[in-house]
């Protein structure tokens, strides 16, 4: 599972790759586990300019080392637990949305 975050300013966030172990996308399709890193909060989001300098990503994680837990109404919530082949958390104002998120 391709597992991205532009919330770089996260204490996870490992060059755009998620290293908690467990995430948890709530009702409001909002990552829960997000914790600000005071070390990292004037990162800057480079992946919004991918065609002008390409960001050095790190490694994708096994999907069987990270539990990705889901509350959202959406499609790849089976029984509490992400079934999606990948997610993507955005970089919207402060709150880290996830973008993979579709409607049932």
């Amino acid at each position: 599972m391709d597992i991205r975050c532009r919330k770089t300013y996260c204490k996870y966030n490992d060059r755009y790759t998620c290293r908690a172990n467990e995430i948890l996308v709530d009702k409001k399709v909002v990552c829960s586990t997000f914790e600000k890193d005071a070390d990292n909060s004037d990162v800057k989001d480079v992946t919004m300019h991918l065609f002008e300098q390409t960001p050095d990503f790190a490694p994708q994680r096994d999907s069987k080392a990270l539990k990705i837990r889901c509350e959202a109404n959406c499609l790849f919530n089976h029984n509490g637990l992400c079934v999606s082949n990948g997610i993507t958390l955005n970089s919207i104002k402060e709150t880290p949305y996830c973008i993979s998120f579709l409607k049932k």
